[in-house]
């Protein structure tokens, strides 16, 4: 399910970029940052109204009040910074060519949970990071081009700023991941709905302090659509993931999203790639499968616990609950997912798993 979760994350928020693309010259950057953070809201909304109506309200786990700020710097970082720095970017380069320097939030995403976060890793995810660094330094090669048809070339400078410019977008968005990942516990609907509500008021709000001109109806229709798809769903889905997977893997299979963003852009946009573009994705399709393969097994301990969160009985909740209840906020067999605080016991055994909210342990 986290897998599937984070592929289709992917898939959304891959297709969003080629889409997004098409109407950076209709609108600045801060208005269509504010447009697809909106329909990301205004749809959520409608999504959690939906549910309430049919009297399916979700899994409600409640923030502590240590929580709130990794929240907070998740919005800022990743609904606030990074989407102006990704959409600057896409106005000074290729939708393909920016679609592939996306692999990058992959990347920063694993050394923020190594170095901040203490998740583990291994020598074959650190060399699938190693080859998608190298093919984003590949596409932001300098290019030359001829000036007046004299022969003369010159140095390409708005490539370079455009990569530099989703590369910082990518690290706010690194950061917004792993923050997130500490509050993954919570309704991922409400948190998705709360960043993309957050960053839509102050990115609208810039747009009009700034004084750029408002687009059309019909051109901020589609852009909320967009968002919608792109970064509602697709951030409800990755929150799921982040439950299962930890932030690290979580952002390795998040790695097929700048793939399908650059196919569309190739396939339907019509975008020519140059040799630079398929040495680089070269590079990054060897990283992401050396990710996508990974196998982590080994003997671990798990200490006394107690916290509440989405759940199945599985091997590790193997709790029994009173027999006049029925758990679960759709009213569910105790088979099936719900939620409801729990305490699990002393446990050594060794099965294959992710960095999930049950293995958070170190590695000698």
């Amino acid at each position: 399910m986290s897998i599937l979760s984070a592929l289709g994350a992917a898939v959304l928020f891959g297709l969003s970029t080629p889409l997004a693309r098409q109407w950076v010259q209709d609108m600045s950057a801060w208005y269509l940052a504010g447009l697809l953070y909106l329909g990301s809201a205004l749809g959520l909304m409608g999504l959690m109204g939906l549910c309430s109506w049919q009297g399916r309200s979700g899994f409600q786990v409640a923030l502590s009040g240590r929580e709130w700020p990794c929240l907070a710097g998740a919005i800022a970082c990743g609904g606030v910074a990074g989407p102006v720095l990704l959409m600057l970017g896409l106005a000074q380069m290729g939708a393909a060519q920016a679609s592939l320097l996306l692999n990058l939030e992959g990347v920063l995403t694993a050394l923020v949970a190594w170095v901040v976060f203490k998740e583990n890793t291994d020598r074959r995810m650190v060399l699938g990071m190693a080859l998608i660094v190298a093919g984003a330094f590949v596409l932001s090669w300098p290019t030359t081009a001829p000036i007046g048809g004299t022969g003369t070339s010159i140095t390409s400078i708005t490539g370079i700023t455009g990569s530099w410019l989703i590369a910082a977008a990518c690290l706010c968005w690194a950061l917004d991941n792993n923050l997130t990942r500490q509050v993954a516990h919570a309704d991922a609907k409400v948190i998705a709905g709360i960043k993309g509500g957050c960053a839509a008021v102050v990115n609208l709000a810039l747009a009009q302090v700034l004084g750029h001109n408002a687009p059309s109806w019909t051109a901020a229709s589609c852009v909320m659509l967009i968002g919608f798809a792109g970064y509602g769903i697709s951030l409800v889905l990755f929150v799921v993931a982040l439950r299962g997977l930890g932030a690290a893997r979580t952002g390795a299979y998040f790695g097929i999203a700048p793939f399908v963003g650059a196919l569309v852009a190739i396939l339907v946009f019509g975008e020519s790639p140059t040799p630079l573009f398929w040495t680089a994705g070269l590079l990054m399709g060897i990283g992401v499968w050396l990710h996508l393969t990974e196998h982590h097994a080994h003997s671990h301990q798990h200490t006394l616990l107690h916290h509440n969160h989405p759940h199945r009985h599985d091997e590790h909740h193997l709790h029994s609950h009173p027999a006049d209840t029925v758990p679960g906020t759709f009213q569910t067999p105790p088979n099936a997912t719900h939620t409801h605080p729990h305490t699990h016991a002393p446990l050594c055994h060794s099965h294959p798993h992710y960095p999930d909210i049950h293995h958070r342990h170190e590695h000698s």
